[in-house]
């Protein structure tokens, strides 16, 4: 499947997976262990902290597979009907709770197929609804949103300025700064068995795709957005104090600082990756409390009897380069 008009491209809607796997100890100490967090609270029975599931139910399609860039390109749910493949956001609702330890079903389904034209080509945007269940009933819910593109024309950089740079506003509520090494990505990439060249093999990144470094997963930077603003929500309504914008060398800063937080699960995390960013570069995790559930759920009720004060459940959140501005955008809703 090498074009988006295939008329068969539509026969993919609705298709169904079924996956089950067993929510292991030693993987979240390997996920503890790249956020260079301290694992004591991570032990058989805990709960799952909340994004972690990103690190079970990985890919098994064989070498025979993959494509050239190491996606997988034949695994008998969706082909690439396009060479390149981004993951361009998605949300997540978590209605139950996964623990350490437990069994765990996952129930994929292709939700919807839609094509576009870009400047640089034909488009395809999946959708692709995720349902993981225990014992218990659906624990989380995510909707997780891919696009697949054309392959860079020659001589062209992928990632460039397509669209003007949106900068954070301003009146955050508090900043971390980090850096993605080769390291932190080669991890994250074991842990989710993610095989795309453009996180590790930095000659096919620069001279096949055109990218001017080895790319930072999108899930990663969603996933460090998440952490760090469930700890700042949790530190907010622990003490009942407003947060301050503070830089820290890294996550594992204040994560450790902050550690009773990871058995806290949010209501809703919903994200967008805007541009990429780049291996061995700084850039900051800032969170902002913002007035309004309606402005982060939509057609939620209003919250509390006091709409002109800052409600420290909700949060927009942003990874933002210094120069390039925001990378990736969020809302977070914390639950009751």
């Amino acid at each position: 499947m090498n074009s988006p008009d295939l008329p068969d491209l539509e026969t993919y809607l609705g298709k169904r997976r079924v996956e089950e796997t067993f929510l292991s100890l030693s993987q979240a100490h390997g996920l503890a262990a790249m956020l260079d967090r301290d694992t004591a609270s991570l032990k058989n029975g805990a709960i799952l902290p909340a994004g972690w599931h990103w690190v079970y139910f990985t890919p098994t399609a064989g070498r025979s597979a993959l494509g050239v860039d190491g996606h997988t390109e034949r695994d008998g749910f969706l082909g690439a009907p396009l060479p390149r493949r981004m993951w361009a956001g998605g949300s997540i609702r978590f209605p139950g709770t996964l623990r350490i330890g437990e069994p765990a079903t996952r129930i994929s389904t292709i939700q919807s197929i839609e094509r576009k034209q870009g400047r640089s080509g034909p488009l395809v945007f999946v959708t692709v609804l995720h349902q993981i269940t225990n014992q218990d009933g659906v624990a989380v819910e995510e909707e997780q949103n891919l696009v697949y593109l054309p392959e860079t024309p020659p001589g062209e950089k992928a990632g460039g300025a397509t669209r003007p740079a949106i900068q954070i506003p301003e009146g955050a509520d508090w900043s971390e700064a980090y850096t993605a090494d080769e390291i932190t990505l080669f991890r994250f990439s074991a842990l989710t068995f993610n095989s795309h060249r453009i996180h590790y093999d930095a000659r096919y990144t620069t001279e096949v795709e055109g990218y001017p470094g080895l790319v930072v997963h999108g899930p990663l930077l969603a996933l460090l957005l998440l952490d760090a603003g469930v700890r700042h929500a949790t530190d907010s309504s622990a003490t009942g104090e407003g947060s301050t914008v503070a830089d820290v060398s890294t996550v594992a800063d204040s994560s450790i600082r902050a550690g009773s937080s990871t058995d806290v699960l949010p209501r809703l995390f919903r994200y967008r990756a805007l541009r990429p960013l780049f291996c061995n570069e700084s850039f900051q995790l800032v969170g902002q409390h913002v007035n309004d559930e309606a402005r982060v759920v939509d057609q939620a009720p209003a919250l509390g009897d006091q709409p002109d004060q800052p409600n420290r459940r909700v949060m927009k959140l942003w990874a933002a380069h210094p120069e390039r501005g925001v990378a990736t955008e969020a809302d977070l809703v914390m639950a009751d």
